[in-house]
């Protein structure tokens, strides 16, 4: 039994002796690869969209006979910073799904981190409170996705009112999808 214990300790003292930089070298080099996997995982690639926004040229206040109007700025933001992508479509709808107006005559490239914008006039009340715009783009390579949201404003009677509506998405485009 003597002889054992000089020999538990060995073991022991030989167990608890470890490298902390051995120990940091691991977690350095499993950290970055988590890091980059939950980036790619939050990152969408993407080579196109079809995106609805709501617009609203006017609102009604207390009721039906008392309205708003409002100006509508579309905004449409490339998020990619190495890659272009291509407006192919800006359409403009009433409430009743009727088009308006496209508000492109041909496709517009906008660079790496570009934006551009669209406007409804406050006084154009044709789009109703049903309006929107589909939006199409696309890229020749995978992107990210961009930004597409309208922002309606008017300032009437000393009193200022604005809000934000988001684009949603209604179809992708992918590497792995055609359209046909």
């Amino acid at each position: 039994m003597l002889r054992i214990i000089p020999i538990l300790l060995s073991l022991l003292a030989l167990t608890s002796c470890s490298s902390p930089q051995n120990d940091r070298q691991v977690v350095s080099q499993s950290t970055p690869v988590r890091t980059e996997a939950k980036a790619k995982a939050n990152l969408t690639q993407i080579t196109g969209q079809t995106i609805y926004v709501p617009i609203y040229s006017h609102i009604y206040i207390r009721n039906k006979s008392r309205v708003i109007n409002l100006a509508a700025t579309l905004s449409i933001r490339n998020t990619d910073a190495q890659n272009s992508i291509h407006i192919t479509s800006a359409r403009y709808y009433d409430t009743n799904g009727a088009l308006l107006k496209e508000y492109l005559d041909q496709p517009l490239r906008l660079a790496p981190m570009a934006s551009t914008d669209f406007v409804v006039p406050e006084d154009d009340m044709s789009g109703g409170v049903g309006a929107n715009f589909i939006v199409e783009w696309g890229a020749g390579v995978e992107v990210t996705e961009p930004v597409v949201e309208a922002v309606m404003i008017s300032t009437a009677s000393q009193q200022g009112i604005s809000f934000v509506s988001a684009g949603r998405v209604i179809k992708n485009r992918s590497p792995q999808t055609t359209d046909k």
